[in-house]
């Protein structure tokens, strides 16, 4: 039975052969459905899918295979790669040249733990990118695997409205016209050159954005990065640590602005102590062309830094993708952002098209795409008004060390009246640390002193982003302090420090 479709009603009456009146009345009432039926069939041959998902990141993608798994006819529009931004350009890539980084520097320090390497630990350039190219194709590949498994088709082209339920999808100066009952919005973001006096041009200019970055064509021996957040803070990691000069200016206080203060303050340390330079509550005021590189002047607060790179890197700055496809024309309501929607089923103003991901300008998280992807395809297909829920959302930076945080931060929690009671314990005493040299950072927790609730999680260390979904199911289902000091945790693992940062909020901590 399709998703369009009613069951018919038998109504059993016992064997009397002649109907009585209500009888009578009880399989007119019974046929009603039966019309309806017929009805929706007819205006279902209309439409060319029950759903159309415009754009195949990780938002679009999951929403299209949700919907089919729910037995929606689903057509995919993508103007360029399956898997959008993330797998193309950001999360999958930067992660393998992460990975290719932090092995180097495992080699490099690999007599901490009684291992001899012979000669020079080095990365080749041409293998490095090859082997990142080739995580992204697969992972491009099967993306396109899932959309066979499920029936989805996929339409490549560049898609515009005609009307709420009409689009026309062009490729190659080819249009096709597709009509669908419901439509989801996912054509995520791109990054954008924010504006630095003096700093003009692009890639064959040496100003590079992480989408450059990530395809690097070569290792700059000198390079300067404008942004602390978690992109700018990845490439400095990267970059430094395969021999680049990195110089990282963050016009907020302390790295990573958008989490705990105590988790960019640390982060801050750790990376100098690499080497990166790490200018915070600074600007880059100028930029002036020398040679082939740039003279970059930066300025906190009333010193002035000049210095020589040869690469500008902008890691800041993304605009959501809504341009020309008449949204406007046809009743979609935009904000500065992106696309704005009438609440959190995540519907925009038109009652039949959907918005998710970096489109709606919200948490710019692919996790929460897709998690916003699956609520909005439910939505579309049952009629259902599911609403999503950003109370925890993992965050997370893949430096080395890796930071992660859910929930709310320390200054948050205060800032909306809590009675805040915090809890800290360094991953350095533990003995798994210890074991594998991995002994920086700490595990923070923020609860409420009234009634123990769990509010924030916040985690700078080996391994953090993985270990942080604990913390992500104790905000959802709203645990307490009790409830997670009496989770018993594997010893020796890193992850004891989360139980000694819960058992320190109460005041007993054991090996603190």
């Amino acid at each position: 039975m399709s998703s369009h479709e009613s069951p018919s009603i038998h109504p059993t009456n016992g064997p009397a052969t002649v109907a009585a009146p209500i009888e009578s009345l009880i399989r007119d009432i019974a046929n009603i459905p039966v019309l309806q039926e017929q009805e929706q069939l007819m205006a279902n041959e209309n439409f060319d899918a029950d759903l159309v998902v415009i754009g195949a990141g990780p938002g679009g993608y999951v929403a299209a295979i949700r919907a089919a798994q729910l037995g929606a006819k689903v057509v995919v529009v993508e103007k360029e790669y399956l898997g959008g931004t993330c797998l193309n350009w950001g999360c999958i890539p930067s992660k393998a040249l992460i990975a290719t980084v932090e092995r180097l520097q495992s080699v490099k320090h690999a007599d901490k733990l009684g291992v001899k390497v012979s000669g020079e630990a080095t990365v080749d350039f041409d293998a490095m990118i090859a082997r990142k190219d080739k995580i992204v194709q697969t992972q491009r590949g099967g993306v396109g695997m899932l959309f066979k498994k499920n029936g989805i088709r996929h339409v490549e082209g560049f898609a515009s409205f005609v009307d709420a339920h009409t689009l026309n999808v062009e490729k190659d100066g080819k249009v096709e016209k597709i009509k669908a009952k419901n439509i989801i919005l996912a054509m995520g973001s791109s990054v954008i050159h924010i504006p630095v006096p003096g700093l003009e041009g692009g890639k064959e200019n040496n100003v590079w954005t992480s989408d450059e970055a990530v395809n690097m064509p070569y290792v700059p021996k000198r390079i300067v990065i404008l942004g602390g957040g978690a992109v700018g803070c990845e490439f400095g990691y990267v970059f430094n640590g395969l021999g680049s000069d990195v110089t990282l200016v963050e016009m907020m206080p302390q790295l990573l602005p958008m989490m705990d203060v105590d988790l960019g303050v640390e982060l801050g340390k750790l990376l100098s102590r690499q080497g990166i330079k790490v200018r915070t509550g600074a600007t880059i005021e100028k930029c002036e062309r020398s040679g082939e590189g740039w003279k970059v002047t930066i300025k906190k607060g009333t010193d002035v830094e000049v210095i020589e790179v040869d690469v500008v890197l902008l890691g800041v700055g993304r605009k959501a993708n809504t341009e020309g496809m008449n949204l406007e024309k046809i009743g979609v309501q935009l904000h500065r952002r992106g696309v704005s929607l009438l609440d959190d089923t995540m519907k925009t103003h038109v009652p039949n098209i959907y918005a998710i991901g970096d489109v709606t300008g919200r948490i710019q998280l692919a996790h929460v795409a897709s998690a916003e992807g699956i609520c909005a395809a439910t939505n579309a297909v049952t009629g259902s008004e599911k609403k999503m829920d950003y109370k925890a959302v993992p965050n997370a930076v893949y430096t080395s060390p890796e930071v992660s945080s859910v929930g709310l931060t320390q200054s948050e929690a205060e800032a909306k009246g809590y009675d805040v009671q915090v809890g800290k314990f360094n991953f350095r005493p533990l003995g798994k640390a210890m074991a594998t040299t991995e002994q920086d950072g700490f595990v923070k927790v923020v609860c409420d002193r009234k009634y123990g609730e769990v509010l924030g999680v916040h985690m700078i260390g080996a391994h953090v982003t993985d270990m942080i979904h604990e913390a992500v199911v104790a905000l959802k289902l709203e645990a307490t302090l009790d409830y997670m000091v009496d989770c018993i945790h594997a010893h020796p693992t890193m992850s004891e420090a989360v139980l000694e940062a819960f058992e320190d909020a109460q005041g007993h901590a054991i090996h603190k």
